[in-house]
């Protein structure tokens, strides 16, 4: 008997479950936009050098041209002829080129910088920090250090926060900060219902998706959407108040009482008055009995790698998620290169999660998490190596290929979210998170610098991208399969259930007086303890002799 037991018995997926992890799940609609929003904080405009200051077409109106007419005497067009180059300008006005039909040698005129600066379209963007700051040609590199500065703060909450979590709890922790949100739901939700509940709350990420193209469409301004997207977390913080402290942490960090208490809540929100009376110190210690004593020890990131099925474990998880989180934000930042409005590009983007997300549904239910895990990679790796191969003028199939590409990593983030969550013990299960979670901000960081490899080769981040996944994928095969088995609670659980071929069942634990243990809150009982399941029997039989 253990902890998942106790879940079954004040509710199991009940009101409370419900309400909970809606209200913790509604930050998701936000943090996707904060996570995305540099596609369109620093979008790129359309744009060129600037004319120089004695030639404009004001003091030019003389001549009976039009104005983009006029700029073409002053901007080269670019290898592929269809726009203005955007670095580069001619010395001297080369008034020649307006007249109709010119033969005249184009690649010999001397050009230059752009020494006056640049003009910006501002048809798709109004104010972005690229046009703001003329982060362009030699400034370039800058435009996506932006978006990897902000993974560097992510990268910083899944280091200090986990940890902490661990320590001063779920509750307090998420207060001041939404990055831990994943693992404070699976520890409210009983086993069977995990799978379903861990992929329906990754929707809100996906509508958050679309929620920040609605609101980038709306207002095109880089200041304003910072503002509206960031505002509503003061509405999450506000009510972030109501949250019941995981019972399992407060069992296993010697706050028996408040766990009781926090039991006994959950019970009567799910309607089951009945359970309060009968849940007891005694037999919430007997349930937790074998955590409890092994969770005296102080733990570290250091015991996520000491003992060999734990380092087998992690050092898989790192891949994944560093793999998973390279290849998906390599492909959700770089929405301006399909010749489609950027805004419709991000509602495609987001829309795709929804098949991808519901496949990862039945395939974890199914298949088992290892089996999804794998295969979401693999397949991932496939269509981004596919779409090298797609000719550039054929913009459509290269970005049906995206779209399927970015599905399956989304679907690979949903698996890993979940299966982390059920590898790892609850003694050190945010630790943990915040171990893994690290490499995957070190590769939402790396993945906009990788961008910039285009110039380079233009196939050349594809390849990187894709051949993340291949090894992630190869690692993937290597984890441990945690479908339908109850979340283990220390690290003595997770070397016994999977160093084995299958996993060893635990023994129901009876009442005994071979010894006792103090629990803290000035219960004493026994070693062994007893089990609500035989409460209940014995009230049967008490009810049947009468």
């Amino acid at each position: 008997m253990g902890f998942s037991d106790l879940l079954e018995e004040v509710g199991g997926f009940g009101k409370y479950q419900w309400l909970h992890v809606t209200l913790i799940s509604l930050p998701g609609l936000m943090m996707a936009s904060q996570n995305l929003m540099n596609n369109f904080v620093s979008g790129i405009p359309n744009h060129h050098c600037s004319l120089p200051a004695n030639h404009t077409p004001y003091n030019l109106s003389q001549y009976q041209v039009e104005e983009k007419q006029f700029i073409k005497a002053f901007i080269p067009m670019d290898p592929s002829g269809t726009r203005l180059e955007r670095c580069r300008r001619y010395i001297e006005p080369q008034w020649q080129l307006l007249v109709p039909n010119n033969t005249a040698n184009v690649s010999q005129l001397q050009t230059e910088g752009c020494l006056d600066g640049w003009t910006f379209d501002n048809s798709e963007f109004l104010a972005t920090t690229v046009s703001e700051w003329e982060l362009v040609c030699s400034l370039r590199p800058l435009k996506q250090m932006i978006q990897t500065i902000y993974m560097g703060g992510v990268l910083t909450g899944a280091i200090i926060f986990g940890g902490l979590s661990d320590r001063f709890g779920r509750r307090s922790v998420l207060i001041w900060s939404y990055l831990q949100l994943g693992i404070l739901e699976v520890e409210w939700i009983p086993t069977k219902q995990r799978t379903l509940v861990g992929t329906l709350t990754s929707f809100f990420f996906t509508f958050g998706q679309m929620i920040l193209a609605g609101l980038a469409y709306w207002l095109r301004d880089w200041r304003k959407l910072q503002l509206v997207v960031c505002a509503p977390m003061f509405l999450f913080f506000s009510y972030s108040w109501w949250y019941v402290e995981s019972a399992r942490w407060l069992v296993l960090n010697r706050q028996s009482d408040q766990a009781l208490k926090s039991l006994h809540r959950v019970a009567r929100f799910n309607g089951k008055p009945e359970v309060v009376d009968k849940l007891t110190l005694e037999v919430l210690h007997s349930h937790m009995n074998k955590e409890i004593e092994s969770s005296h020890s102080t733990f570290t990131a250091y015991d996520l790698l000491k003992t060999r099925v734990m380092r087998r474990i992690s050092i898989c998880l790192v891949v994944v998620w560093f793999s998973t989180s390279f290849a998906y934000y390599g492909l959700a930042m770089d929405l301006q290169k399909f010749g489609v409005s950027i805004y419709q590009m991000q509602i495609i983007f987001a829309a795709v999660d929804f098949p991808a997300k519901l496949m990862a549904l039945g395939m974890l239910t199914y298949l088992g998490r290892r089996v999804s895990q794998a295969t979401c990679l693999f397949l991932a790796a496939l269509i981004i190596f596919a779409n090298i191969f797609v000719p550039t003028d054929m913009q459509t199939l290269r970005t049906v290929f995206a779209c399927l590409g970015k599905g399956f990593t989304s679907a690979s983030f949903t698996t890993v979210y979940l299966y982390t969550g059920e590898l790892y013990p609850t003694v050190i299960r945010q630790t943990g998170m915040g171990f893994v979670s690290t490499m995957a901000r070190v590769g939402s960081m790396a993945a906009p610098a990788v961008l910039i490899l285009d110039e380079v080769f233009p196939a050349l981040p594809s390849v990187v991208y894709g051949g993340s996944a291949v090894l992630a994928g190869c690692f993937a095969c290597f984890l441990p399969e945690t479908l339908n088995m109850p979340l283990p609670d220390t690290i003595e659980d997770v070397e016994e259930r999977w160093s084995r071929t299958s996993p060893a069942p635990r023994k129901e634990e009876g009442i005994s007086l071979k010894g006792t243990v103090d629990f803290g809150g000035g219960a004493l009982v026994s070693s062994e303890g007893v089990t609500l399941k035989e409460l209940k029997e014995a009230e049967v039989t008490g009810l049947n002799a009468l």
